[in-house]
């Protein structure tokens, strides 16, 4: 089974990475750009065939190591 995680940064907390990417798309002449919210983006395969079983796994993997629960959230999806 393979998950897919996508992290980023809780709603309200300054992201510098994103601010800087806006202001490199807009010296680009890409106007109209608004906000932009960097992130994170990891597939996992595992062989554990059930997703309740798997899902709670990510869990754990997200809350030990991939995300900074203090700042940043994360959504699982799985395939």
């Amino acid at each position: 089974m393979k998950a897919k995680v996508i992290i980023t940064l809780k709603p309200g907390l300054l992201d510098a990475q994103g601010k800087t990417i806006k202001g490199a798309l807009e010296s680009l002449g890409f106007r109209g750009v608004g906000e932009v919210r960097m992130g994170k983006y990891i597939e996992i395969e595992l062989a554990n065939g059930r997703a309740a079983a798997t899902k709670r796994l990510i869990e754990q993997m997200c809350q030990k190591l991939l995300a900074n629960p203090v700042v940043e959230q994360y959504r699982i999806e799985l395939d």
